[in-house]
């Protein structure tokens, strides 16, 4: 029996915004596929996910303001809520840069990458559930995470060198390359948020 309240809530937050991440990804890819009248649709959408995400986080650090016994440490529940924020926040940029750019069909590589990013945050959702019912699933979906990040690595590299092959149009290239690094750089807070996931794990196992 606690003597003192501890507030589990923090879990089903993390549980929210990492689902929404999964959701978020799915539509990425989706738009990257779809023709441009319904671009517009699928990145409204994203930002709608986006919004309910800074909700949830501002939740988060609401309550560990006035929670005096936490489930984590009270640096490790900020990390996290950060990194699994960070995460949909680089989707919804993904998406508003292809309507800025007004990009065109989508090579296969950009879709691709957007898929990797969707397994990611899948296996992130495997782990926050596992660190809330302690069931040994949190390391095996954090390797997980990193094996996606090295296969989406290679599909950036070879990718982007598809950018710069021949005599390609100026713009083009400066449309995709900042794409495919912003895909880049979005698996790799999948990876960072794996990373933090992976440290409580170990901490409290």
């Amino acid at each position: 029996m606690r003597l003192l309240p501890r507030d589990e809530h923090f879990f089903d937050l993390f549980i929210a915004v990492a689902e929404r991440s999964v959701e978020a990804a799915g539509l990425l890819e989706e738009l990257l596929k779809a023709p441009a009248e319904r671009r517009n649709f699928l990145a409204e959408s994203i930002k709608r996910l986006e919004h309910e995400c800074d909700q949830i986080t501002h939740e988060v650090i609401t309550r560990l303001d006035r929670s005096f016994i936490t489930p984590l440490d009270r640096e490790d529940i900020h990390e996290l809520a950060s990194g699994l924020d960070d995460v949909v926040d680089l989707i919804d940029g993904l998406a508003r840069r292809s309507q800025i750019f007004h990009i065109g069909e989508s090579p296969a590589g950009a879709i691709m990458l957007a898929n990797v990013i969707k397994r990611a945050c899948e296996q992130v959702v495997t782990a926050v559930q596992g660190l809330n019912k302690n069931n040994g699933a949190v390391l095996p979906a954090c390797i997980a995470v990193k094996r996606l990040e090295e296969e989406g690595d290679s599909l950036y590299h070879e990718w982007l060198g598809r950018v710069f092959e021949g005599s390609p149009d100026p713009l083009q290239v400066i449309k995709w390359k900042e794409v495919y690094d912003n895909l880049e750089k979005t698996l790799d807070c999948c990876e960072d948020a794996a990373n933090v996931l992976e440290s409580i794990s170990i901490k409290h196992g």
